[in-house]
């Protein structure tokens, strides 16, 4: 299941592409919207995301609806992906991606989103950018973070994995290896 970001629907271009790639690698891959978004595609633009209790009860309430927990691997794009890590123990999830999770907003490193991280039980798997403001690889080194909490970084990427024309990567080479990634982590819990 995979939830998408605060400012993008989700079928933006970063979700229908990992949503295809991870679909191509034989995943079954389930999108929703939170009710802000909703909303939005009603003529609501510019609406700011829902409160944290709606966005729990929102992915609780999916997550019900394909089966419970054990049945389901939950993620998604920055806030979608950091809403399913703090409901991801609670509701039982077989595992975790997070797609650019915002372990602080961009610019503020000391407001931290981790807390909840450190004491993560399910699998989680984060991918991340290497130029990623939300959080770099020196700072993400310094957070206490559960060890079922993997980060893979990927070269020169942005908070949506785009790297710099200069660094000689291309974006679609990064969106190839994280759906790279996040299909062999989706293997691994059913081994």
């Amino acid at each position: 299941m995979l939830a998408h970001g605060a400012g993008a629907p989700m079928d933006s271009g970063f979700m229908n592409t990992v949503a295809r790639g991870v679909a191509a690698g034989g995943v079954k891959v389930v999108r929703f919207e939170f009710p802000y978004m909703k909303a939005r595609r009603q003529g609501g633009s510019g609406r700011a995301p829902d409160r944290e209790p709606v966005l729990r009860r929102t992915w609780l309430e999916v997550i019900e609806e394909l089966g419970g927990g054990p049945a389901v691997a939950v993620g998604g794009k920055s806030m979608g992906g950091r809403i399913a890590s703090l409901i991801a123990d609670e509701a039982g999830a077989r595992g975790l991606v997070c797609l650019g999770y915002p372990f602080h907003p961009p610019g503020q490193p000391a407001k931290l989103r981790t807390g909840h991280l450190a004491g993560l039980r399910t699998p989680t798997l984060i991918v991340e950018g290497t130029r990623d403001p939300f959080g770099t690889p020196e700072e993400v080194a310094a957070y206490e973070l559960s060890p079922r909490v993997a980060v893979r970084w990927l070269p020169d990427g942005d908070h949506s994995w785009k790297p710099r024309v200069r660094s000689g990567r291309t974006e679609a080479q990064n969106l190839a290896e994280g759906v790279e990634a996040v299909l062999g982590f989706l293997a691994a819990l059913r081994a």
